[in-house]
């Protein structure tokens, strides 16, 4: 692609490196979107690869931000699952120099600042070389940040690496600032195939002390403790800018109404209905898959499945159940949708926090890295959820009938459960709606960040 046209001087000019994944590319989008929305005089130049601009390229964006692509030097988004360890390592590895050749061309004006994923560790590097100031972009929770910064308290506790037993699951871990007393359970990021893959990113963390800012996409309300811990560590501004989710889409006429899962919906009793969605990238056994389809078909539960893969399999064997299978939907449409009860997730942060944005209480379902701890927070520190989990200690196994009771005490909404959590949901709403709005937390954040990078120029 093209660099940006010649802009008019006075206007400032970001760069946004995003980590190339659904989920990291995401909340930088929605965090550019935000501050070009905010300052007349601001552009962006997005960088994402080839096959990333081949995805998104095409989505609707405010004119102001423009794309730059990168050569399809890493492995393709469609196999980078078989081999993680090997797709992270070229990221690190290949990107940087056509990232510098890139920064070269942009001269019109040239870059104010960079935003980069933290997990870009030659991204701080590049910006000192050249003398531009880089907001280090953390796309998940403040608090598992804050774990990661301090794995060698965890080290010197015996907690680090976490082997998982009987005998440890429910050991405490009450020393970590910013980090409420949690279960080893709870920390199993630091076992088995994620450690490999923390082990590699570890450098980032070191690199972060030398960024200019630190951005995160939570709101402050969520994480205060876990927030505090880097505005005292760090001599450099540290922002929470969110809830960083596209809520200010939701006020744009929605040209899909027409869909039919839109249309069943509207057909549905007032919070009937389980969302399930278990993200874009994992996924789970063949043989816990075939539990869960059991026990939410004899639960009798209404309910939308978005199955990204085998969604005519999933629809033969739900058939005669009283929900509908879907390949994509609009997220946080559905999730504000006034049937949707419930929010069936893998607690990735971007579906954590569409859905404390919109008040649907979640049943978290975590299988991967920091979702372990962000299904902690929903269910134990905000209280807006439950947990999907065996009875019996280390069974990976959760049979159907354990899911089937679940599921229909979670969408019980006349219960003084349901009620209670229901009642916390809209409470944890509000409070991030007020963040984003006009004088909120965030939005004064956001404000900040651009007077910030404004002096720069």
């Amino acid at each position: 692609m093209n660099p940006i046209k010649p802009q008019p001087l006075g206007v400032r000019h970001v760069v946004a490196m995003p980590w190339p994944g659904r989920g990291h590319i995401n909340p930088m989008l929605n965090l550019c979107k935000s501050l070009v929305r905010r300052d007349p005089n601001l552009i962006v130049t997005f960088v994402v690869t080839e096959e990333w601009f081949g995805l998104i390229g095409s989505d609707p964006k405010p004119s102001r931000i423009h794309f730059a692509t990168l050569p399809n030097l890493i492995p393709s988004e469609l196999v980078r699952a078989n081999d993680f360890i090997g797709f992270v390592d070229a990221v690190l590895t290949r990107l940087e120099e056509p990232f510098e050749q890139l920064l070269d061309r942009l001269n019109s004006p040239p870059p104010t600042a960079i935003i980069a994923d933290t997990y870009i560790i030659w991204a701080v590097r590049v910006g000192t070389k050249r003398n531009i100031p880089v907001a280090s972009f953390w796309t998940t929770s403040a608090t598992i940040l804050s774990l990661f910064i301090h794995t060698d308290l965890l080290a010197s506790h015996g907690h680090f690496p976490v082997e998982p037993s009987e005998s440890n699951l429910d050991e405490i871990v009450d020393y970590i600032p910013g980090l409420s007393p949690t279960r080893l359970r709870d920390l199993q990021i630091f076992h088995g195939y994620s450690l490999q893959v923390f082990n590699i990113f570890k450098t980032s963390f070191g690199e972060l002390s030398k960024a200019k800012y630190l951005l995160f996409p939570s709101a402050y309300e969520l994480e205060p403790k876990a927030i505090d811990v880097f505005t005292s560590k760090f001599d450099f501004p540290v922002y929470s800018t969110g809830p960083l989710i596209p809520f200010e889409e939701l006020s744009v006429r929605n040209e899909n109404r027409e869909l039919d899962y839109f249309q069943w919906l509207d057909e549905q009793p007032e919070s009937s209905v389980l969302y399930i969605s278990q993200g874009s990238f994992l996924s789970v056994s063949d043989a816990q898959m075939e539990e869960i389809v059991v026990g939410l078909r004899e639960s009798g539960v209404r309910f939308i499945w978005v199955a990204r893969g085998g969604k005519l399999k999933l629809k033969e064997a739900l058939e005669g159940s009283l929900g509908v299978v879907v390949s994509w939907c609009d997220q946080l449409r559905v999730l504000c949708h006034a049937a949707v009860g419930g929010f069936w997730t893998h607690c990735g942060f971007n579906s954590t926090l569409e859905g404390i944005y919109s008040g649907v209480p979640m049943l978290t379902f975590p299988l991967f890295r920091d979702q372990f701890l962000n299904a902690k927070m929903i269910v134990e520190e905000w209280r807006v959820g439950m947990r999907i989990e065996s009875k019996k200690q280390m069974e990976l196994l959760i049979v159907s009938d354990e899911i089937k009771e679940l599921v229909k005490r979670f969408m019980d909404g006349e219960s003084e459960e349901g009620k209670e959590m229901r009642r916390r949901t809209c409470d944890l709403s509000e409070i991030c709606r007020r963040a984003v709005a006009e004088t909120g937390s965030s939005d004064a954040n956001i404000d900040a960040f651009l007077k910030d990078i404004t002096k720069i120029v």
